[in-house]
């Protein structure tokens, strides 16, 4: 499979660098008088799961969880699910917004600290889309294509169609004629949208939001299929520091998002309702697909 580069604009790039130059100064500036100065700061892992918008979220982000757990946090970021997955396991990050995909594939050493609400409920849909003037209406009809993935590591952007092609007894390897992962959902869009690929497996939260702000960069995409509800992509930390009196405040401090005027306005940009506490059993239909093609993966 063939890693995509260059699918963001350069001032793409360039804001992601500033993104986490002035996340990690952010956290810093955060400090200027009390205990907050002298602990150490939370590191808090965010994946492509997350919404990239603007600094002014970034640092919102960061202000709300270093008021609420009363020391410096530290957004951390990196471009592939495995990375900030790898940093959970191994306790570079004390907890991270990942993926459904990898929480069940380490589900033991993982914890579920918290679910976002999306329209009400903890669930999202995996779309198929193609691009607006491709006729297809059926998995089908993609075959010997191009189709682009957003990550092998996530649920909506791989897996769930690895497993709907296994489910139909068509060989994912020789299905398309190639197959290539762009490590951003925005970027599946975009390359479905300009002809790249032929079509493309995407999370439906953020084909939803991008349609709602930014509407020119789906409008030549089209959606052809919807998976069935799934469990959102979760908080999650490691088992070993579930009860870590940091871990407890973050949690804490998700599920009264929605009670803080500086949480509402993270939340409206997130386009979510809010937090609630982890339920593994969400997860057990991405555990079921998991299982199922783990083989071939």
């Amino acid at each position: 499979m063939t890693k995509v580069q260059g699918l963001y604009p350069k001032s793409a790039f360039r804001r992601r660098e500033v993104l986490v130059g002035a996340a990690a100064f952010g956290a810093c500036s955060l400090l200027g008088a009390g205990n907050a100065l002298a602990r150490e700061p939370f590191m808090f892992g965010l994946t492509p799961v997350f919404l990239d918008s603007d600094l002014e979220i970034m640092s919102e982000i960061t202000e709300y969880f270093t008021r609420k757990l009363d020391q410096p946090v530290s957004p951390v970021k990196r471009r592939t699910y495995q990375e900030i997955t790898s940093m959970l396991l191994s306790g570079g990050v004390q907890a991270a917004w990942i993926c459904g995909f990898p929480y069940v594939r380490y589900r033991e050493r993982l914890s579920v600290l918290a679910m976002p609400l999306y329209k009400g409920v903890p669930l999202y849909e995996s779309y198929l889309i193609v691009n607006k003037d491709n006729p297809a209406q059926s998995l089908d009809e993609l075959s010997g294509g191009v189709h682009a993935f957003s990550d092998p590591n996530s649920n909506s952007g791989y897996l769930v169609t690895m497993h709907l092609l296994a489910e139909h007894k068509r060989n994912p390897r020789s299905f398309f004629s190639e197959t290539i992962f762009t490590y951003s959902h925005r970027n599946v869009i975009r390359a479905v949208s300009s002809g790249l690929a032929q079509s493309g497996s995407v999370d439906g939260y953020v084909w939803d939001v991008v349609a709602e702000s930014e509407p020119e960069l789906v409008t030549g995409t089209r959606v052809i299929r919807r998976s069935e509800p799934l469990g959102f992509p979760p908080i999650a930390c490691n088992v070993d520091n579930r009860n870590d009196k940091s871990v407890v405040k973050m949690a804490e401090a998700l599920f009264k998002m929605h009670e803080d005027p500086l949480g509402q306005r993270i939340l409206q940009t997130l386009h979510l309702d809010g937090f609630v506490p982890g339920d593994p059993s969400n997860y057990d239909a991405i555990a079921r697909k998991f299982n199922a093609v783990k083989d071939i993966l």
